[in-house]
C-alpha cells in the first residue's frame, strides 16, 4: 500500500466525529429556539383572543330621556319650530275625539311663503294636525280642538269668526280628486260665485283662465271647459280641485295627501306646482313619501302618536336629524 492509501482512512475517521460535533452544537443552539417557540405562540393568541371579544362588549351610546325611542319620555319638540316671519301660529294645540286624545300640546308656526311638509306613521296625527288649521274638525262629531290657532295674529277659533270665509281663506286640498260633478268651467267658477269675487261674467273668465293657468291646466282643457270635470284623468281632476282652491285667492292652502292616488307622472307635475304655487302662497302638505317631502318642502315636521317630535329644515331632517325617532323613522326601523 501506498502512503497515500494509508492517509485518507484516518483523515476521514479524524472529519467524521467534527461533523457530528458540529452537527450537535447546532442542534443545542437550535434547542432553546424550540422551546420557546410554544410560548410565541401562545402569547401570540392572547391578542386574537382579545380582538374576537371586542365586539361582545361593544355598546350603543346611552341616549337621554328626551333622545329615547320611547314617545313617552318625549317632552319638547326639538329644531326650529318658530319663525320669525310666521303666516300661522299654533300654540299649545290638543285634539281629542270624545275621550280619546290624538294630538298633545303641539307648537308650530308656518312661516310666509313656505311648504312645510309633516310627514310620520299612519295615525300618528298629522292629518287631524292639518285639519285643526281651517277647522275642517268641526265638521267631526266629538271632536274638540284645545290651544290657540291664529293666522296674521286673528284668533281662528273665535267664537264670532265666519268659519265659511274661513275655509276661503285657507283652502283644502283632500287625498282623493274630488271635482264637483259639473263642468270644469263650473268647478273652478263656483267659489269666486258663492264668495261673490266677480262682478260680471268677464270677470269670472278671468278668474277662471288664470286659475287653470296657475294650476298648469289651463293648455290641457281650455277647449273642453264645458264637458264635466269628472271626466279628466285622475292627475288632471287633482289639479282641477288646486284650481278651484286658489280660485277665491287663499292666503294658505292645505295639502292632504295629494299624491297618494296618482301615478308617477301626475305626481311630477303636482309637485312642479306646488313649488310655483309658493311664492304666492304658504302650503302645508301631509305627505306619506318621505321622498316628495325631500323634494317639495322648506322645512319638515316629523310627528310621532300624536306628537311633534322634530321640526327643522328638509335637508337637515333626511341628514342629520336631531331626534332619535326621526332617524329611526327614515332609516325605515319602523312606520
Amino acid at each position: 500500500m501506498s502512503p497515500t492509501d494509508t492517509t485518507k482512512p484516518a483523515k476521514v475517521a479524524k472529519k467524521s466525529p467534527a461533523l457530528k460535533t458540529s452537527a450537535a452544537a447546532l442542534n443545542k443552539a437550535a434547542a432553546p429556539n424550540k422551546a420557546a417557540a410554544p410560548k410565541k405562540t401562545a402569547a401570540s393568541k392572547k391578542p386574537k383572543a382579545a380582538a374576537a371579544k371586542k365586539p361582545r362588549v361593544m355598546a350603543a351610546p346611552k341616549m337621554s330621556s328626551s333622545q329615547s325611542l320611547d314617545v313617552d319620555d318625549h317632552k319638547v319638540t326639538v329644531g326650529k319650530s318658530f319663525s320669525d316671519n310666521a303666516k300661522m301660529t299654533m300654540r299649545n294645540i290638543n285634539v281629542f275625539y270624545g275621550d280619546k286624545q290624538a294630538i298633545y300640546d303641539v307648537n308650530i308656526d308656518i312661516a310666509k311663503n313656505e311648504v312645510i311638509a309633516m310627514i310620520g306613521p299612519s295615525g300618528c296625527g298629522k292629518s287631524t294636525f292639518l285639519r285643526t288649521l281651517n277647522r275642517m274638525n268641526d265638521t267631526v262629531e266629538g271632536c274638540r280642538v284645545e290651544g290657540e290657532i291664529c293666522m296674521d295674529g286673528e284668533d281662528l277659533y273665535a267664537p264670532k269668526l265666519d268659519v265659511v270665509e274661513l275655509r276661503a281663506r285657507v283652502g283644502m286640498v283632500f287625498q282623493k280628486p274630488n271635482p264637483f260633478p259639473k263642468s270644469i268651467y263650473e268647478n273652478v267658477a263656483y267659489g269666486p260665485k258663492i264668495h261673490g269675487l266677480a262682478d260680471t261674467r268677464v270677470d269670472l273668465d278671468e278668474i277662471v283662465e288664470n286659475s287653470l293657468r296657475k294650476a298648469s291646466l289651463w293648455e290641457e282643457v281650455k277647449e273642453r271647459l264645458h264637458q264635466p270635470g269628472t271626466g279628466l284623468s285622475g292627475g288632471q281632476q287633482q289639479r282641477l280641485c288646486i284650481a278651484r282652491a286658489i280660485a277665491v285667492s287663499p292666503e294658505v292652502i292645505l295639502m292632504d295627501e295629494p299624491c297618494s292616488a296618482l301615478d308617477p307622472i301626475a305626481t311630477a307635475k303636482i309637485e312642479e306646482l306646488i313649488e310655483e304655487l309658493s311664492q304666492n302662497f304658504t302650503i302645508a302638505i301631509v305627505t306619506h313619501s318621505m321622498q316628495q317631502a325631500a323634494r317639495v318642502s322648506h322645512r319638515t315636521a316629523y310627528f310621532h302618536l300624536g306628537k311633534l317630535i322634530e321640526v327643522n329644515p328638509t335637508e337637515q331632517v333626511f341628514t342629520m336629524p336631531e331626534h332619535q325617532l326621526t332617524e329611526a323613522y327614515i332609516t325605515g326601523r319602523f312606520g
